[in-house]
């Protein structure tokens, strides 16, 4: 007969010998199994109610779409800083690579006159900066050791969350391959980087080109790149958002065919564009619409066998880049005219119009970078631009994706 009245008590709080007890506030064990980190909660109501809360949930889910939006944004920043060091002509300033001591830059002035004398010992010194002061070395050296500390605080920002979401269990199975993929994306970007500059710092007595890295390196190493870039946006995206619920018919599908088309078009576009870079192909033809004075120049395939023209000839690489670039404009029109006949919700048809807008504006900035000789500012403007337009494209396929049942 006492236990029920001390329940009682205990709930609703009492008066006793002249003290007042408050009623306790009790944590939902829900609450607190998620704070203590377990995967499943299992709690009982009434009579035979059960309820099972598991991790990862919607929650947990939004946790991890940020963080891989936010590692996006980062390797975002690595892509243009690459760019600014390569049109800035600093990606050779360092000639070795160590993971941990090159963080630290030179501080003294005999440990800069020592990292400028092991410069001075490469082709790109002796070719083309021979007459190159100390201080204008400073300035190239801490575009590149920016560019590598960027590098190393992006893997640090995939790696470590990785760890920590791993261990409080926010990745289910599917999850746990993706990140796992990302991480090791980012080891392997890293590697193809150092790869890539040392194509540039080694010794060819037959040619006389001037010193720069290898065009298929610098493609691989900016692809690979674009590659983390979109894997980690459209993942954080689909955490981020919810999915449409389209009704599922014949005009959908096409569309959604129809923009992963047009997304692979703009990502081979800005592929394409690592080519000019490499090759200097921006200073060959500075006219548009035609070539010179034709609409396709005599040199198209100056080079045998033919195939080697589209990777290693300036004037059909430029040539390419400009083709694909007016494709992708074309069929990003037809996919806004296309999405105009059907009935989108209002989000979508926003994410299809900045597309579009993104798109006459990148081919703007093109033709302006072409007719005025590639200055730095509007080629890295440009090259911004790209990215920019690659993020739209995968929005656009975030939001079009279809519901998982």
């Amino acid at each position: 007969m006492m236990l029920p009245a001390l329940r009682l008590i205990l709930s609703n709080g009492c008066y006793t010998a002249g003290r007042s007890f408050p009623k306790i506030k009790q944590i939902p064990l829900t609450q607190w199994m998620l704070r203590r980190g377990q995967t499943t909660v299992v709690t009982k109501g009434g009579t035979a109610n059960v309820t099972t809360v598991s991790i990862p949930n919607a929650r947990t889910d939004r946790v991890v779409g940020r963080w891989l939006v936010g590692c996006s944004g980062l390797v975002l920043g690595a892509v243009i800083l690459g760019g600014v060091t390569r049109l800035t002509e600093s990606g050779l300033s360092m000639v070795d690579w160590h993971l941990v001591k090159e963080m630290k830059p030179p501080r003294t002035q005999a440990e800069w006159e020592d990292e400028f004398s092991k410069y001075k010992q490469f082709p790109e010194f002796k070719i083309m900066n021979h007459d190159m002061t100390l201080t204008e070395f400073k300035f190239i050296f801490y575009m590149e050791w920016g560019h590598r500390m960027w590098g190393r605080l992006v893997g640090l920002a995939y790696i470590l969350p990785t760890v920590y979401f791993w261990r409080r269990g926010y990745f289910n199975r599917s999850m746990k391959g993706r990140v796992l993929g990302l991480c090791g994306f980012v080891v392997f970007q890293g590697l193809l980087g150092w790869y890539m500059v040392k194509s540039g710092l080694e010794e060819k007595p037959e040619s006389y080109d001037v010193p720069r890295v290898s065009q298929y390196r610098l493609s691989a190493h900016l692809g690979s790149a674009l590659l983390l870039y979109c894997a980690s946006l459209w993942t954080g995206l689909t955490l981020l958002l919810p999915p449409n619920k389209l009704p599922e018919s014949r005009s959908l599908l096409q569309l959604r065919r129809f923009a992963k088309g047009t997304g692979a078009l703009v990502f081979l576009t800005a592929l394409s564009g690592a080519f000019v870079a490499g090759l200097d192909a921006g200073l060959v033809y500075n006219s548009f619409p035609k070539m010179g004075e034709r609409w396709i120049p005599d040199d198209l395939l100056a080079f045998s066998p033919t195939i080697k023209n589209v990777f290693e000839n300036p004037t059909t690489v430029q040539f390419d880049h400009r083709c694909l670039g007016i494709c992708s404009l074309a069929a990003i029109t037809g996919l806004y005219l296309f999405s105009r006949r059907m009935y989108l919700p209002r989000r979508t048809k926003i994410a299809i119009g900045c597309l579009t807008a993104m798109a006459y504006t990148q081919v703007v900035l093109g033709i302006t970078t072409l007719l005025c000789y590639v200055p730095t500012s509007l080629a890295a403007t440009h090259q911004s631009g790209s990215v920019a337009l690659l993020t739209l494209a995968i929005f656009v396929l975030a939001e079009l994706r279809k519901v998982v049942k």
